[in-house]
């Protein structure tokens, strides 16, 4: 379930976004991303939106967004591996638009025309996560190889994993995890709840779990950059609505929402 309100820093963030963007007043219909035209008003539908499992909290806000500003509009989020929800795309599933956590997935679909044009909308990095007050001391790649240290990984065929990948193997490091999972978000959870000592995750999943993670910036890891990429999906029955959030991602609001959570620009 999608939170009620956006984030006060989100809100913060959309402030400083807009202050350039009018003088007083409300935003003329035409100017709001994300709101659909003047004479064009979008009527009540079901958005599904297919996105990458470090995407939850940017996009639970983004969604609210879109939602306020088509208030006849709901904004069904799905979250999984990129790998996982480009097969289900691929199998017929009726997404509107997908948001890719690399561009190998969103290439996949985009070849065999599956989604439209894909535009690049925000980047990440990767951390090593652990408990808070890091209690094993962890903090190089090289610590992750330890036999006595728990390590979980994305699996090579999700973004996340392949990033780790290159991580890794950059630094001439190798890990033997104990689990290779599905998507970041299973990484996350197991270091959380002890069941890991570490393991490799997004930079804006640190962000998103304050009191559960702590983040350790690994040497490399601006050398290993995922780029998002997001596109409407061919045959969609919600096109306008789709064109209208895939604006909204990439508008200023958009990106200001991003950046909150964390994200580089593309």
């Amino acid at each position: 379930m999608r939170r009620a309100t956006v984030t006060a820093a989100v809100l913060a963030a959309l402030i400083l976004a807009l202050g350039g963007c009018a003088t007083t007043g409300t935003p003329a219909p035409d100017t709001v991303p994300g709101a659909a035209a003047p004479g064009a008003a979008l009527g009540p539908q079901t958005l599904t939106v297919y996105a990458a499992a470090s995407l939850t909290a940017a996009f639970d806000d983004l969604a609210m967004l879109m939602e306020q500003q088509n208030p006849s509009v709901e904004v069904d989020v799905t979250y999984d591996g990129s790998a996982t929800l480009a097969t289900q795309i691929e199998s017929g599933a009726p997404a509107d638009v997908f948001a890719s956590a690399d561009e190998k997935n969103m290439t996949v679909l985009t070849e065999q025309s599956l989604v439209g044009p894909a535009t690049l909308f925000a980047a990440n990095t990767l951390r090593i996560a652990v408990a808070p007050g890091n209690p094993r001391g962890i903090e190089t790649l090289d610590d992750l190889a330890e036999p006595n240290t728990i390590t979980v990984l994305c699996a090579p065929q999700v973004p996340c994993g392949a990033a780790s990948a290159a991580l890794l193997a950059n630094a001439s490091v190798t890990v033997t995890a104990a689990s290779e999972e599905q998507n970041v978000t299973a990484v996350v959870t197991k270091v959380a709840e002890g069941e890991a000592d570490a393991g490799l995750v997004y930079a804006t999943d640190i962000a998103a779990n304050p009191d559960r993670l702590e983040g350790i910036t690994p040497a490399g890891a601006d050398a290993v950059v995922g780029h998002y990429p997001i596109g409407v999906v061919a045959g969609s029955r919600h096109a306008a609505a789709a064109q209208a959030f895939v604006d909204l991602v990439l508008s200023e609001q958009g990106q200001a929402v991003l950046g909150a959570a964390g994200f580089l620009a593309p």
